[in-house]
This record gives structure tokens, sequence and C-alpha cells, in this order.
């Protein structure tokens, strides 16, 4: 058996998720090819080559990868698939993306945001917003997967791979990339970030925010949000954590003003240590928190940036 790891990347380097993904397919036992799909992709397919693990790497380099749509994505996966038992991708947007048509045009199930490998066959994902882990078998020929990055820890550097250039698939010209914005911070990116400082709607604005804008620059943090706070239009949507937004497992993570909905919780619980300051002593945040400061923010947000001043 040999598993097929799909990954994500912006032609020049890696995203992180694709380590973790290796790991989680190093669990499989299984022979591990990595194929980097893009144009003048050759630095990203060089990254995977030394990841630990890998097996080889496929590279496709053509201008209709360059911004990794699905449409001749898929494509091009569902061409290899019939060699692979398993192809993996990580369950991010991109991931999230490709991997269900690939799954479709194959006719087999996929099994989604595993956070666990039992089997070859069998794995673990959560289910009602995280609140229930359940256990899933896939007998289809080829395990198509998306995996929760958080869950598994990133495969560090030493392989060795050889990589291979395979030919391109046809641009099969159904959709292509017009335009595509970046957001420029000089903050760690929220998904790799170890310390995450998130706001909730008891921030009240979004000017309060620049608060923990104060907070997270004196702790080198990577900045948040509830999805009440982003459905109020306090911040961008690609602040928000949660079942519906980023899915985060930080070092640290510091909850200001964020009730705990059930879809919040879902996207932060698997963090390492979490505090949480809220007035609300009946808040289902302190449910999950590691330490909780019942208070208002607006009192204690300034003193423990000043205390971190000293």
């Amino acid at each position: 058996m040999t598993a097929l790891i799909i990954a994500e990347h912006d032609n020049g380097s890696l995203k992180s998720a694709t380590a973790n993904t290796i790991a989680a397919a190093r669990q499989l036992g299984v022979e591990i090819h990595v194929l980097v799909a893009g144009s003048a992709c050759s630095a990203a397919a060089e990254q995977a080559a030394r990841l630990r693990g890998v097996g080889k790497v496929l590279m496709a380099d053509a201008r209709h990868y360059e911004g990794g749509l699905a449409e001749n994505l898929a494509a091009l996966i569902v061409s290899l698939a019939p060699s692979y038992s398993h192809v993996l991708a990580p369950a991010t947007t991109f991931g999230k993306n490709v991997l269900p048509r690939v799954a479709a045009q194959l006719d087999v199930g996929q099994v989604s945001d595993i956070v666990e490998v039992l089997a070859p066959d069998t794995f673990v994902r959560p289910i009602y917003a995280g609140n229930v882990l359940a256990k899933v078998r896939s007998d289809d020929p080829i395990k198509v997967i998306t995996v929760r990055a958080t869950a598994f820890e990133a495969t560090g550097q030493g392989g060795t791979a050889p990589i291979d250039t395979i030919a391109p698939g046809p641009d099969l010209g159904m959709s292509r990339l017009l335009e595509r914005e970046l957001t420029h911070s000089s903050r760690p990116e929220l998904t790799e970030a170890k310390i995450v400082v998130s706001g909730g709607r008891g921030l009240q604005s979004g000017e309060n925010f620049k608060l923990l804008e104060t907070l997270a620059d004196r702790l080198g943090a990577a900045i948040g949000a509830s999805r009440a706070a982003v459905d109020s239009g306090f911040v961008p949507n690609d602040y928000q954590v949660g079942q519906t937004g980023k899915i985060v497992a930080p070092q640290l993570y510091i909850a200001v003003g964020i009730s705990g909905a059930i879809q919040h919780l879902a996207g932060m619980k698997g963090s390492k240590v979490i505090v949480a300051i809220n007035k609300d002593p009946e808040a289902p945040i302190f449910q999950v928190a590691d330490y909780g400061l019942t208070a208002d923010l607006f009192q204690a947000v300034p003193e423990l940036i000043s205390a971190l001043g000293q």
C-alpha cells in the first residue's frame, strides 16, 4: 500500500499543514508519496523531499496549477489515484476544496477531518462540533482523507526523497484565478502561531480590538476572533476561530470577552493552555479553560499589558 499526500503550498514554499498530514500518513504504516502541483514550484518540491518519511515527491509543473484550483488539480489526482491505497490532504480551505471533488470522481466516500489513525482503514474524527469522537472504517479501495493538522505533530526534516517530474494533466478551462488579495501582517499566521489572543463580542467594537493588538504585540501572538465578533464587523473573517473558521491548537490561547459557544470551542479546545477572561462567571469558556479570570476585560487587559511591560 502507498499513500499520496496532496501538498499545500504557495509554489515557493510548503504550508506547515502538509508536514502534519505526512505525520498522519506515517501512522498508516505505508509508503508515502507527495504530490506538488503548481507553477515554478520546484522550491516547494525540494522542501517536501526533505521531510522525514517521504519516499518520493511527484512534481507537476504547469501554469494552470498555479492557483491550486480544484478542477484541474482534482483531475490530476484522480488520474494518479489508482496507484494508491490512500489519498490525503490537510483539512484546510485548500484540502476541503479539492478532495471532495476527488472522492466524488472516484465514487468513494471521504473520511473528513481525522484526528487519529487506528488502522489503515479505521480512523477517529470529531462530530457534533467536536463534542463526540466517532470511530469510522472505510471499505473503499482508495481511501480519501482530510487530516486535522492540529491533531498530529508535524513530521521533521531529514528526508532525502527523489523528485520525479510527471506530465501535467490538461487545462480543463472550468475556472481561473482572477485575483488574490493577501493580508500582510508582522504577526504570526493564525494557524501556525504558538500564542493566540482572541476577542469576542464582549469587546463591543472593532476599535476596542486595539487592546488585543497591544497585548498580542507584547506576547508575539497572532490575533483571532469568535464568529460573533466577525459577524458584528469588528474584524475581518480571516480572524475567525471555530468550526466554520480556522482550527488552532497553540501552546497558549487567551480568550478575551468570548462566551465560549460550542462552535468556537470546536476550533480551539485542542490548545495546550487556555486562559479565559470574561465578566460572566457562568460563561461556557470557563469549562475548557485551564486558567479563568472573572473580570471586566477593559480593566483586566490593560493591567495585563502593564504587567507584561514590566
